[in-house]
């Protein structure tokens, strides 16, 4: 028996890894969901902007005698036919300004600000447990999405849910910062940081197949309610299956060679810090205009055209190479991957 139990210990820290990034997915991935679902979560509750859009999909956009995208009035978008039969309606198409301050600013403000306070306490508690309720609260709100009746309670929710999810990478990365040795860590990291573009590239073939399967006569609701009942299951598993590590010593030293201690502030105003900050600003921008509006671009200009997966084979392209850059043998295929990501 001890051997079998040395041998299933052996695979901890692989399982470990594998239960931080799968909650980091379900994380990300109802961050995401937004930018698919938008258009049927307008039509139920009411928000954004109504514009003339395509509703029959026995015609391709190339047999329109007119783009419906390209008309601006009510009355002319319902008068369009084709054989004598409507193609156009005019009703929400998930976008506007409220969908806007949906998907990004509400969010990100409570994620980027909680997030430094949960890095505080990261340094300072047991992370295996605050991450179970961070984990649970994330989980919890995504459920909680699928059942609401009105804009603001979305609103409220995915804030609540910026809150659980501003501690997962601070308190796993801490975790496995402490229990894989330092040549492998900048490979755990790239698998980690999957959960990213795992969780926004699996929102495109949930929320879109998900939703036109219409389980349970929910709709668009079905992903996320499926999305929160897993993360309940991985919170469940991160609080009774895994152990807070000892916590190492990492990296540069934190003191001078004096031997006085280097303060926040100090670090913050490093030239370096400060390019990593804006770099990373920039790429974030970037990359999550292109993760909130997507979806709902070709939806509403290529209405016949169905890349849900096809996006998700592009984030996982993408994932490869982050993957493979700590491991790739010359600097410069590095270098390149820096530029083109």
């Amino acid at each position: 028996m001890v051997p079998i139990i040395k041998k299933v210990s052996s695979y901890y820290n692989a399982y470990a890894l594998g239960v931080l990034t799968v909650g980091y997915i379900l994380g990300e991935l109802g961050h995401y969901l937004i930018g698919v679902t938008s258009k049927q979560t307008a039509i139920e509750l009411d928000y954004g902007d109504k514009a003339c859009q395509q509703n029959n999909t026995m015609f391709t956009r190339h047999e329109l005698p007119q783009q419906c995208s390209m008309v601006k009035e009510e009355d002319s978008c319902v008068a369009l036919t084709l054989n004598d039969t409507t193609y156009c309606e005019w009703n929400y198409n998930g976008l506007g300004i409220d969908y806007q301050i949906l998907a990004g600013p509400t969010f990100i403000l409570v994620f980027t600000i909680a997030g430094v306070f949960m890095g505080f306490a990261a340094d300072k508690y047991n992370r295996v447990k605050m991450l179970t309720v961070c984990t649970l609260i994330f989980a919890v709100a995504i459920i909680l999405q699928g059942t609401v009746s009105a804009y603001w309670q979305l609103l409220l929710l995915r804030m609540v849910m910026a809150l659980g999810e501003s501690g997962c990478n601070p308190l796993a990365t801490g975790i496995m910062s402490d229990i894989f040795p330092e040549n492998k860590r900048a490979l755990v990291m790239a698998i980690f940081n999957w959960g990213i573009y795992g969780g926004y590239g699996i929102a495109f073939p949930v929320g879109r197949y998900i939703t036109k399967s219409n389980f349970f006569n929910l709709g668009w609701r079905m992903c996320y309610l499926g999305t929160g009942v897993l993360a309940i299951l991985v919170a469940a598993l991160t609080g009774t299956t895994l152990k807070e590590p000892e916590r190492k010593a990492i990296g540069e030293a934190d003191r001078t060679k004096d031997g006085k201690k280097i303060g926040l502030w100090k670090v913050l105003v490093n030239p370096a810090m400060i390019m990593l900050m804006i770099a990373a600003s920039i790429r974030h921008s970037g990359g999550m205009t292109f993760a909130y509006n997507a979806d709902l671009y070709y939806n509403t200009y290529f209405p016949d055209v169905d890349l849900g997966w096809w996006l998700l084979v592009l984030v996982v392209w993408v994932w490869l190479l982050v993957v493979l850059s700590p491991i790739k043998l010359s600097p410069k295929w590095v270098y390149v991957h820096v530029l083109w990501y």
